[in-house]
């Protein structure tokens, strides 16, 4: 079954690995477990663990012969599950975002394409401890199989919504009083001279042509100087340099 195609049948999506699946057992995940997928010799180190499911939910086990047969690929780490979306949460992140005045942190991704950016940035936002993440709807999916392994599992327990636009993204900014930041190499202003402000939506776009110069041309833009002879980071990395900023984690 191609990955693509699970978001189709009831909105599941793998969870591989050890890592990814304690936290989606821990009681910070978001999303529900359909059922789990075992090599066998994974199951004892993972019985305290799977203790915390529902009594409902179904634990298999099969050799990795039988689940690299069954997947298409060779199975490593012979862990897998199949997890729930579930239905989307009336409201938004209204319930996950403290309001205004109490201060605030949203990151803001805009036509990120690589799994790999995507997930290294979730894995950033519940390190420094933002409250959520928006995409667009040119950002690819956080919960695609990779994306969840390269977060460490942070995409499973950090709030995100998915909008139409990089314009409804900024109007979703207005709604709850987030001052947009703009990160690019192209900034006016340097990141280590910015007093962070108490409620912020950091922008951040994909590598190579980053965020569209017009919308630039509307915010307020940010830049981390480097050495003469380069000129930009891993969007991954630059979002962790912003996100150390402006947080407010002590």
């Amino acid at each position: 079954m191609r990955e693509r195609d699970l978001v189709g049948r009831a909105g599941r999506f793998i969870v591989e690995g050890e890592v990814t699946l304690r936290v989606m057992l821990s009681a910070r995940a978001r999303f529900g477990l359909e059922s789990v997928l075992l090599a066998p010799e994974r199951l004892a180190g993972l019985v305290d663990a799977l203790a915390r499911l529902p009594g409902d939910v179904p634990v298999y086990t099969a050799t990795k012969p039988v689940m690299s047969a069954i997947t298409g690929f060779p199975i490593h780490r012979g862990v897998l599950g199949v997890g729930l979306r579930g239905a989307e949460v009336p409201g938004g992140l209204n319930a996950d975002l403290p309001p205004a005045p109490a201060s605030a942190l949203v990151v803001g991704l805009v036509g990120l394409t690589n799994h790999d950016n995507v997930g290294g940035l979730f894995r950033n936002a519940a390190a420094f401890g933002a409250d959520a993440v928006l995409l667009d709807a040119g950002t690819c999916d956080p919960l695609y199989r990779k994306a969840i392994r390269v977060s460490a599992g942070a995409a499973l327990i950090v709030p995100f919504l998915r909008l139409a636009d990089v314009d409804a993204i900024l109007a979703f900014a207005e709604r709850h009083a987030l001052e947009p930041l703009a990160l690019s190499p192209g900034g006016a202003e340097t990141l280590a001279a910015l007093a962070p402000p108490a409620r912020t939506l950091l922008l951040l776009g994909s590598e190579g042509p980053g965020l569209p110069p017009d919308l630039m041309m509307r915010l307020r833009t940010l830049r981390i100087p480097m050495a003469p002879d380069f000129d930009s980071l891993n969007v991954a990395t630059a979002g962790a340099i912003a996100l150390h900023h402006l947080a407010r984690t002590g």
